[in-house]
Parts: C-alpha cells; structure tokens; sequence
C-alpha cells in the first residue's frame, strides 16, 4: 500500500505529493483543500483531509510563505527568558496569537543587542513579525527592521512604531507618595541597566516625584537586574543612608532583601526595599515585597493586535499600574529619644 511506503520511507517527512497519490487528485488540489478549503467542493476537500490524517500531514510552514508571503509565525524577544516578569508577557502574546491562527517562537536576547540583532537577522524571513520586550537595540536599528519586517515593542518608545508600555511614571509616582507619606525622606534608587527605556524612565518620574514631595533621591548603578546583582545593590543603596532603597525590578529587589538578611540588616525595621513588575514570588520572599504590578498578560495580547492588525496611526498603548503594599515598607524609623 502507498499510505504504508510512505511511513515506512525513511521516516521523511509526509509531503503534498505523498497526498495527492493517496488521495488519487492533484497536487493543486491537496494544496488548495488544506489551505483554501472553500475553493473546494466538500466532497473532495473532506476526502483529501481525512488522507491527509491518515497520513500525519504536516504543513511546511515556509514552503506555505512562498505563494502567501505569510508563515504564520511570531517571533517574542525577552531579555531574559528566566525572569518571571516575561511568563504573563508570553502568556498572553501566545493566546492572541493562537486565536489568530499564529504560532509563537520565544527567543532570549540576554539583554544583548548584539544577540538581539543577531536573531532578528535569522528570523525575519521565518516569521510574519517580531514582538520585542524591553530592547536594547538603538532606535535607528529599530527603524530599520520596521522596514523589513513588522514589529512591535514592549517597554519601549520608538517614534513611529507601534508600542504598548506599562506606566511606569505613574508606578514611580506611586511609590514616592507611599514612602513619604511613611515619613521617608531619603531614598534611593537601584538603577538597571542603562540601555534600557523602563531604566531612564523610572528614574526620571522618581526623580520628578522626589523633588515635588521634599525628599530626597539618589541613583546608585547600574546594575546587573537579576538576584545576583543584589548585593552590589544593597551594600551600595545601604551606604548612602537612604531609609529606603527602590529596585529597578523585582529580581534586583529580591537580591538586595537577600543580603540584608544576610548582615542582618531588618527590612523594613532599618530599611525598606519596593520594586517593580510584581513577579511570580514577590509575595513569597520575606518579607514580601512592596512592589508596582501592570498587566502584562494584556500587554502580551494588545502587542498581538497591534501587529497583526497594524492600525493606523501607529498606536502607542499605556496601560496602568497599580502598587502593591506588602511586608517590606513601613514608617521610617524613629530614633530613640537620648533623654
């Protein structure tokens, strides 16, 4: 039999031909009833899907993307695959897609741009669009791509492409009202780092806030934004004699709760620690963090829409924030008095 030639053929991957012999039509045919069924009378369309079944068919998707121009394919970078802040980003960008009829492939920038240009070389003839989280490629290059290749951006303003963003000025706004209406008056800010958009606007609305509200504000950095980077964090935010130190994100923070903890440093007894994204574990640390949440699963799928649905004019979404008090902040400590 055909259908048994054919699994048992090297194990090769099924092809339109190996379809249309079994199913006794043309190749065109084959073609059509799978990717344009309506040009297709029922009875023959039903016939050569269920061959096709029958023989686990699966479509090339770039041999697809020759007559379409379309593989039906996305592309999200992150500059960190392992931070928790991206599974909501992800989460939602892979659902839009799905009900668009698209498949997601998730690459890690390492918050590179070299790394990052490298993969967008290798995969803008694969792909029908980029989704880009937080890059660090220079607004020139992105302009460049946006010629190439569709793209849109997470945390991350570029004129004339399309962007959604977390409110990250409003967050930091947030933040400084909480810590000095603690009675807070000295604070300081852990940079990220400083090819990042979120970094610069963070610190610009702190920054802003903090001197409207009489405190006191200083940037230490950059640094690494991952649990590693927290004790360079904390033992340079703690030598400033801020009573408050403010991470750039909640894997920073988190590191910087490790080392206090570590010299014994009570938080939020002596200091206090708030950071950003609102990650998976931000409650679960001790204590659990005060930090900024946004919505990043709909980010994920306004990202999608905005892509595929290229609206004009290019749209630029903001999307709120909110903070979330937690264990980690609390009134600044009152010296004792000496009598």
């Amino acid at each position: 039999m055909v259908k048994d030639q054919v699994l048992s053929s090297r194990r090769r991957a099924v092809t339109l031909h190996d379809v249309a012999r079994e199913a006794g039509v043309a190749v065109s045919t084959v073609s059509r009833a799978l990717s344009d069924p309506d040009r297709v009378n029922v009875r023959t369309r039903e016939h050569v899907q269920a061959v096709a079944r029958a023989l686990n068919y699966v479509p090339n998707r770039l041999a697809q993307a020759l007559p379409t121009g379309r593989t039906g394919t996305l592309a999200v970078l992150v500059p960190d695959i392992t931070n928790p802040h991206n599974f909501g980003l992800v989460r939602g960008v892979e659902a839009q897609a799905r009900a668009a009829g698209s498949m997601v492939i998730i690459a890690d920038t390492q918050g590179r741009p070299e790394v990052e240009a490298a993969l967008l070389d290798r995969l803008t003839s694969s792909v029908d669009g980029f989704v880009l989280a937080s890059s660090r490629l220079p607004d020139a290059d992105l302009q460049a791509l946006a010629e190439r290749s569709p793209v849109v951006l997470f945390n991350r303003r570029v004129e004339g492409l399309p962007s959604v963003a977390t409110d990250s000025a409003d967050g930091s706004r947030q933040i400084i009202e909480h810590l000095v209406a603690l009675g807070h008056r000295s604070l300081a800010y852990l940079a990220g780092p400083s090819a990042a958009w979120s970094d610069s606007e963070r610190w610009r609305a702190l920054s802003a806030h903090a001197q409207a509200a009489g405190a006191d504000i200083v940037r230490c950095g950059p640094f690494d934004p991952t649990l590693d980077g927290g004790p360079a964090a904390a033992d340079v935010g703690m030598s400033t004699g801020a009573t408050a130190l403010i991470a750039f994100n909640d894997l920073l923070a988190i590191g910087v709760l490790r080392r206090l903890a570590e010299g014994g440093i009570a938080v939020p007894g002596q200091v206090c620690v708030v950071g950003y994204d609102d990650i998976f574990g931000a409650d679960f640390c001790s204590p659990p963090l005060t930090t900024v949440a946004g919505p990043v699963d709909e980010a994920g799928r306004a990202l999608v829409d905005a892509l595929l649905g290229r609206p004009m004019p290019v749209p630029a979404i903001t999307l709120p924030t909110h903070l979330r008090v937690r264990g980690s902040t609390a009134p600044v400590p009152v010296p004792a008095s000496s009598g």
